[in-house]
C-alpha cells in the first residue's frame, strides 16, 4: 500500500510536466479539413517549450522545435489536390491524428449577415431551401465554422480579446442533408460551382458575424498606421454611451424575450396575434471595437493556407458616415491580411445590391449604400482583386436576398477566370472607362461590354448635368458598343452619373446580361 501511495504521488508530481508536454493543434486543423492544393501548407501548433515535433502527411515528413513560448511551425511543400481521405500525423511527446483530410481549394468568407446567412435557419433562408438541403450530398464539400453556434456567440459575453487571439473553439462540417441547413449559403453555393468547375475538394472557411462595421475585421495597428482611419476610431467611441456594460445589456435583452415568450403563448392561446418579438441582443462593445473581430475571429485561423477570401459587408457602413472612407478602410483591409498571412491571396467581394424604394430623382446621391458601392469600387486598384456587381438581385423589401445562389455565381464567375483561368465569356459586369463631353451629348465607354444591351426596354439610368450641378435624365442609346447621352435641358453637360440610387433604375448590360456597376465622372459632394 505504501508503494502504491508513493507511486500515485509520483505521478501527481509529474502530470503538469505531462499536461505540459501534450502537443495541441489549433481548432482549423482539425478532421475533415481540407488543405490548399498546389501551396506551401503551414502546420502548427503548441508544444514544451524545446520539443521535438514531425508533422507526417501525404508522403511528407517535416520537423521542428517549439519555441520558447511553446509554439511551433512546419511548411508542408505544395499537395496535389486529392479526394481520397488522408490522415495528417503530428508526434512529439505524444501522438495525434488528423482524420479525413482532403487537399482541394480553400477559401475563407468573411463579412456580416448577408456572408453568415445559413441555407436555412439564420436569417431565414435560400430559394428553394428544402429541395437544396434534401439534395446536399457533397462529401467533399467542407465548411469550418468557430463554435456550433458561431454567429450568436460574439454577440454574447465573449468580448474579442484586446490582442490576435491564437485559437478558438471550432470545427469542419462535411456536408450533407443533415448539415447543409447550417452552411453559409454563399460558401454552399460558391464552394459547389467551384467543385462542380474543378472536380476537386473544396472547403469554406466562415468567420462572417452579422451586424458589423468593416473597422472591426482589420487588425488594430494596420488601422492604426493609416491616418485616413482617424475618424472610424472617433465614430466607434461614440457610439457606446459611457459606462456601457455588455452583461448588464444582455440580461435586460434576456428578460425582455422572456417576458416576449410569455406573452407570445397567452396571445396566441387566446387566439390573438402574437406580439413583435424584441430585437436580438447586440454586444455593442463587439461590434464597435476596432479590430476586435479580426482579433476573435479571423487571427485564430491565421496562417491556414487558402486560396482567397470572399467579403460581403457594407451594410453596416452603408448607414452612417463611414461610408466615406471605406474604400480607404477596405485597402488597408486587403492589404492587412495578406500581410498578416504573408499571401498575396485573391479577394473577391460583392458589391451591395439595389434594395428600399424605386429611384425617382435623376440623381439620389443620399440615398443608403449609393458613396459605399462607389468606395467599393475603388479597391479594384489593387491587385488581385474582383468585385461582382449584384445590381438586379437585390430585393427591394428585404434585406438578405433569398437568392443567394445568384450572388455566389457572380462570385464564380470571377473565380473561374481570373483565378483558375476557366474560358468564362461574361465574368464581369460593364465597368466606367471613360467619358467624351463634345458639345451637346457625352460618349461614354465601358470594359467588359462585349455585346453592350439593355436588360429589356429603352436604356434607362443615365443622368447628366451642366455646371449648375443639376442632374436630368438624360436620352440615352447604344451606339458602337458605346453610349451616347444628351438631353434638351442641358446645353453643355459636364457630368454625368448612372444608377446613382439606392435601387436604381439602370438596364444597361453586357451580352452575359450582367448589370453595368454604378458610377459617376464627378466628385461634387
Amino acid at each position: 500500500m505504501k508503494k502504491l501511495s508513493v507511486l500515485l504521488l509520483s505521478l501527481l508530481v509529474l502530470a503538469p510536466a505531462f499536461a505540459r508536454a501534450a502537443v495541441r493543434l489549433p481548432a482549423i486543423i482539425s478532421d475533415h479539413m481540407v488543405l490548399q492544393a498546389g501551396a506551401d501548407v503551414p502546420v502548427w501548433g503548441w508544444a514544451e517549450p524545446g520539443e521535438a515535433i514531425t508533422v507526417a502527411f501525404a508522403g511528407q515528413t517535416v520537423s521542428a522545435r517549439a519555441a520558447a513560448d511553446g509554439a511551433w511551425r512546419v511548411k508542408l511543400a505544395p499537395l496535389q489536390a486529392a479526394s481520397s481521405a488522408q490522415t495528417l500525423t503530428v508526434r512529439g511527446a505524444n501522438r495525434l491524428e488528423v482524420a479525413d483530410v482532403l487537399v482541394g481549394e480553400v477559401w475563407l468568407g468573411s463579412g456580416q449577415s448577408n456572408m453568415a446567412m445559413q441555407m436555412k435557419g439564420l436569417h431565414g433562408q435560400v430559394d428553394n431551401a428544402d429541395a437544396e438541403i434534401a439534395a446536399a450530398v457533397h462529401p467533399r464539400l467542407r465548411m469550418f465554422v468557430h463554435d456550433d453556434e458561431y454567429v450568436y456567440s460574439i454577440y454574447k459575453l465573449d468580448v474579442p480579446p484586446d490582442k490576435p487571439d491564437t485559437d478558438r473553439p471550432g470545427r469542419w462540417i462535411v456536408c450533407t442533408p443533415g448539415t447543409a441547413a447550417k452552411f453559409s449559403a454563399i460558401g454552399y453555393y460558391f464552394g459547389r460551382e467551384i467543385q462542380q468547375a474543378l472536380d476537386v475538394p473544396f472547403g469554406f472557411i466562415n468567420t462572417a458575424v452579422g451586424g458589423t462595421p468593416i473597422s472591426a475585421w482589420t487588425s488594430l495597428p494596420a488601422q492604426k498606421s493609416e491616418p485616413g482611419l482617424k475618424p472610424s476610431f472617433d465614430w466607434n467611441a461614440r457610439q457606446l454611451k459611457p459606462g456601457y456594460d455588455p452583461a448588464a445589456a444582455q440580461k435586460e435583452a434576456d428578460e425582455a424575450k422572456r417576458a416576449w415568450l410569455l406573452q407570445r403563448k397567452e396571445a396566441l392561446d387566446a387566439g390573438r396575434p402574437a406580439p413583435k418579438a424584441p430585437p436580438p441582443f447586440k454586444n455593442l462593445a463587439v461590434m464597435y471595437k476596432n479590430g476586435g473581430l479580426f482579433n476573435g475571429m479571423v487571427a485564430p485561423v491565421i496562417p491556414c493556407a487558402i486560396r482567397g477570401v470572399l467579403w460581403y459587408q457594407g451594410e453596416r457602413d452603408a448607414l452612417y458616415q463611414t461610408a466615406g472612407y471605406y474604400g480607404l478602410q477596405m485597402e488597408t483591409l486587403i492589404k492587412d491580411w495578406r500581410a498578416q498571412w504573408g499571401r498575396d491571396m485573391w479577394f473577391l467581394w460583392v458589391q451591395l445590391p439595389e434594395t428600399r424604394a424605386l429611384q425617382k430623382l435623376p440623381s439620389e446621391p443620399k440615398g443608403w449604400g449609393v458613396l459605399l458601392r462607389e468606395r467599393q469600387a475603388q479597391a479594384l486598384r489593387l491587385s488581385r482583386t474582383g468585385m461582382a456587381v449584384t445590381l438586379g438581385l437585390g430585393d427591394e423589401k428585404n434585406g438578405h436576398p433569398q437568392n443567394k445562389a445568384d450572388f455566389a455565381h457572380r462570385l464564380a464567375l470571377i473565380a473561374l477566370h481570373d483565378v483558375y483561368a476557366r474560358p468564362v465569356k461574361y465574368w464581369m459586369a460593364p465597368m466606367y472607362k471613360s467619358a467624351a463631353f463634345d458639345k451637346n451629348q457625352v460618349t461614354v465607354t465601358f470594359d467588359h461590354a462585349d455585346g453592350l444591351r439593355t436588360a429589356g426596354g429603352e436604356l434607362k439610368g443615365f443622368a447628366i448635368a451642366g455646371a449648375d450641378k443639376k442632374f436630368v435624365w438624360a436620352d440615352a442609346r447604344i451606339e458602337d458598343g458605346r453610349v451616347i447621352l444628351s438631353s434638351s435641358a442641358v446645353k453643355k453637360p459636364v457630368a454625368v452619373r448612372y444608377a446613382w440610387a439606392t435601387n436604381p433604375l439602370g438596364n444597361l448590360a453586357n451580352g452575359g446580361g450582367l448589370l453595368a456597376a454604378p458610377f459617376r465622372t464627378d466628385d461634387w459632394e
